[in-house]
C-alpha cells in the first residue's frame, strides 16, 4: 500500500529505541554506581551492551528513512542542521562551566593549596611533549575530514573512502596518546581542584572524541554502501561538524590548561 504525504515533514513511526535507550543508560549508571562500590563490572556491561544495541538499530532505522524511504527532505534536513548546530551549542556551555572553574581557581588560588597555581606538589606535564604531539593529530585529522568533505561533493568516492579512514585513525591515535598520558601522570583526580579540573575537562574532551571517531566510522561504513551523494550527505555533515568542534575545543584545553595553567 502506497502512502501519500501532502506535506514535507517527516512524522516519526513508533520505534521501541528511545524506551531501551532509557532502559540501558539506567543499566549503565546503576552498573557504574555498582563498580564503584561493589568493583562488580556485571550490570555496567549488561548496560553497555543494551545502549550499543540500541544505537545501531536506531541508527540504522534512521539510515533506512533519510536514505531509501526518502523522509529526510529539504524541509527536514533543514531542521535536523538546526538540531545538530544547538546541541553543538549546548556541548560549547558544557565546556565553559570546566574552564570557568579552571580559570576561577587558577587566577586566584586559595590558601589550601598554597596561594599558588599549578598548587604546591603537583607537577604538571610538559605541554611540549605529547599533549603538542596531539594538538598536531588533532589539527591535521580536521584538515583530512575537510578533504572528505570536499571530495564527498565533487562525487569522488576514492578520496572520501582515503580521508575518511586517515580521520578515523587520527582520532583512535588521539585517544591512545591520551590513554598513555593519563597512565604516566604524576598527579590524579583527587589531587586537589588542580586534577579535578585537568582531569574532568580533558576527560570528557577525550570522551567526545570517540563519540566523533564513532561517528566518522559510522559515516565510513555508509559511504562503502554508497549512502552520500554529492547533495545528500547530512549524516556526514553533522559528523564533520562535531569533529570541528572538538578540535576547537582541544586548542582552547591546550592553551589554557597545559601551556598557561603550566
Amino acid at each position: 500500500m502506497t502512502i501519500n504525504h501532502n506535506h514535507p515533514y517527516h512524522l516519526v513511526d513508533y520505534s521501541p529505541w528511545p524506551l531501551t535507550g532509557a532502559i540501558g543508560v539506567m543499566t549503565l549508571v546503576t552498573g557504574l554506581v555498582k563498580w564503584f562500590h561493589n568493583f562488580n563490572m556485571n550490570l555496567l556491561i549488561l548496560g553497555y551492551i543494551i545502549v550499543l544495541l540500541t544505537m545501531y538499530q536506531w541508527w540504522r532505522d534512521i539510515c533506512r528513512e533519510g536514505t531509501f524511504q526518502g523522509k529526510h527532505t529539504i524541509l527536514v534536513s533543514k531542521g535536523l542542521r538546526w538540531g545538530m548546530i544547538l546541541f553543538i551549542i549546548s556541548e560549547i556551555f558544557f565546556f565553559i562551566s570546566f574552564f570557568w572553574a579552571f580559570f576561577h581557581s587558577s587566577l586566584s588560588p586559595n590558601i589550601e593549596i598554597g596561594a599558588m597555581w599549578p598548587p604546591s606538589n603537583i607537577i604538571p606535564f610538559n605541554p611540549f611533549q605529547i599533549p603538542l604531539l596531539n594538538t598536531i593529530i588533532l589539527i591535521t585529522s580536521g584538515i583530512t575530514v575537510t578533504w572528505a568533505h570536499h571530495a564527498i561533493m565533487e562525487n569522488n568516492f576514492t578520496q572520501t573512502l582515503q580521508s575518511l579512514f586517515l580521520t578515523i585513525f587520527l582520532g583512535i591515535y588521539f585517544s591512545i596518546l591520551q590513554m598513555y598520558e593519563y597512565l604516566e601522570a604524576p598527579f590524579t583526580i583527587a589531587d586537589s581542584i588542580y586534577g579535578s579540573t585537568f582531569f574532568v575537562a580533558t576527560g570528557f574532551h577525550g570522551l567526545h572524541v570517540i563519540i566523533g571517531t564513532i561517528f566518522l566510522l559510522t559515516c565510513f561504513i555508509r559511504h562503502i554502501y554508497n549512502h552520500f551523494s554529492s547533495t545528500h550527505h547530512f549524516g556526514f555533515e553533522a559528523a564533520a561538524w562535531y569533529w570541528h568542534f572538538v578540535d576547537v575545543i582541544w586548542l582552547f584545553l591546550y592553551i589554557s590548561i597545559y601551556w598557561w595553567g603550566n
